[in-house]
């Protein structure tokens, strides 16, 4: 009773992928973990970058125009005044923030251009793993179906040696029946998560073309120039009324010592 307690359980667990087993050997196995590892993660790719990844809303849109058109402090401010918690995790407007304090704090463009690379760089970098994930598994699985191939044609071959040359077709069938089944899947399972991969990397790079150009916006627009940065503007003329003149300098001094001798 123990035993049969425990082997029902697992055989309805493997119940679906026994006949991919059966079909495939240990490289089914392998490829079937792939498989499942490689749709985990495009769900949790899907789901980190329908929350999390960078866009550009009415709100952030209007207060990148008015700055262009008014740069001045209100805009920062009303960007982090906002009170939606789905406004609030759209990584792009702290972003835009920190750029426009920057510029109106008046720092060096250069140290302000490496700080919104390296926090660009962090908003995206979340999303390279999953990438990288698919990507290897769009490698790795026509090598595994060559793999099982590989190993069902030596199943054949060793078949054909057992029978000292005159093996049936139903003994070879078999490592024949598991190399196609290999191969077949591996590229059922390669297909489809290289075009995943294609398709991530394209959305990263549009992403960070609209980062760019949102920051580039931002950092390039003329600012008014404050009264310590613009030469042209002098300090008002003190005017001394007649027979006040002042002689508090060393050339008035002297004219005055030399007169009066």
């Amino acid at each position: 009773m123990p035993e049969s307690s425990l082997s029902t359980p697992n055989a309805s667990l493997l119940g679906p992928l026994q006949p991919l087993i059966d079909m495939g050997g240990p490289v089914m196995l392998v490829l079937i973990a792939l498989g499942v590892a490689g749709l985990v993660t495009f769900i949790y790719l899907i789901l980190s970058g329908a929350l999390f990844a960078p866009r550009f809303s009415s709100d952030i849109s209007k207060a990148i125009a008015g700055w262009q058109q008014q740069p001045d402090q209100r805009w920062p401010e009303q960007l982090a005044g906002t009170r939606s918690w789905w406004a609030r995790i759209n990584p792009l407007r702290p972003l835009a923030i920190f750029a426009m304090n920057a510029c109106l704090d008046r720092k060096h463009p250069t140290s302000i251009r490496e700080e919104l690379a390296c926090r660009s760089h962090k908003i995206l970098q979340p999303f390279e793993a999953p990438l990288k994930i698919i990507e290897v598994i769009a490698a790795l699985a026509p090598l595994l179906g060559l793999l099982g191939t590989v190993m069902g044609m030596m199943q054949a071959f060793s078949a054909m040696s057992a029978a000292e040359g005159q093996a049936s077709a139903s003994q070879l069938s078999g490592g024949i029946y598991e190399a196609l089944t290999t191969t077949a899947a591996g590229l059922v399972l390669a297909i489809p998560f290289a075009a995943i991969a294609a398709w991530t990397e394209f959305r990263l790079r549009r992403l960070n073309t609209q980062l760019n150009d949102a920051l580039v916006r931002i950092i390039t627009t003329d600012l008014p120039a404050s009264d310590a940065q613009n030469p042209e503007k002098e300090a008002p003329a003190v005017r001394i009324p007649a027979g006040t003149e002042s002689v508090d300098t060393p050339t008035q001094k002297a004219r005055m010592a030399y007169a009066a001798d």
